[in-house]
């Protein structure tokens, strides 16, 4: 008689991998509420929980996606960035290197004017005196980005020898603080008739020009 084989344990259910895929959806649900919140109620005056309510999902759906408040803040700035400034913007200069930095100036001069730059501005210029981390938060997520991002593009131009310019982290500073010029502060200021003394687009087309006859190559390259 031969002896029957131990049984051996049925093997264990197959469960599923840690943690669930991010519904995207959700994401930019969170995104928009976030934004949105911000800009009218300030950092401070937002809470997760209202966040979530705006958003149509839970507390918890908020921390999973984005950790802390904080984060979500420096998500909602950089998405509002790469919206209007994607990372294409700066892609390596052309021939015509005039082309090349009207089109990231027309895009970098729009996105500082737009109604929502203005107000996350003002929401600096408010919470920012109590909370200067949120300036730094802002600073990295956005500014710092379009810098880096406009330093690299220069420097391609000029190893390309398109341009000549000796510090182009410093060139890139200027270009947009030409930009930017005074109707950025403008803006800010309640009841000021703001004009860029023609229009938008010849303030823009005068600040390439400039650039390019300040850094343009001297044996007549463009």
């Amino acid at each position: 008689m031969t002896r029957a084989s131990p049984s051996r344990p049925s093997a264990p259910p197959k469960t599923a991998g840690p943690g669930r895929p991010k519904d995207p959806e959700k994401r930019a649900a969170i995104l928009e509420a976030a934004k949105q919140l911000f800009l009218r109620q300030g950092f401070a005056g937002t809470s997760v929980e209202q966040i979530a309510a705006a958003a149509g999902v839970s507390k918890l759906t908020v921390y999973s996606h984005f950790g802390d408040k904080d984060a979500l803040f420096v998500e909602a700035v950089k998405a509002k960035c790469v919206a209007q400034m994607p990372d294409e913007a700066f892609e390596r200069p052309g021939r015509d290197i005039r082309a090349s930095l009207q089109a990231i100036a027309e895009k970098f001069h729009a996105l500082v004017s737009s109604e929502d730059a203005v107000a996350l501005q003002r929401v600096l210029m408010t919470d920012g005196r109590d909370n200067p981390k949120l300036c730094q938060l802002f600073w990295d997520a956005g500014p710092a980005r379009i810098s880096a991002n406009l330093t690299r593009f220069l420097q391609e131009a000029v190893d390309a020898g398109l341009l000549d310019i000796p510090d182009t982290a410093l060139a890139a500073e200027q270009f947009l603080c030409l930009l930017k010029g005074t109707v950025n502060m403008q803006v800010l200021l309640p009841g000021l008739c703001v004009m860029h003394g023609h229009d938008a687009a010849t303030h823009v087309r005068n600040v390439v020009d400039l650039f390019v006859r300040a850094y343009g190559r001297r044996d007549g390259a463009r």
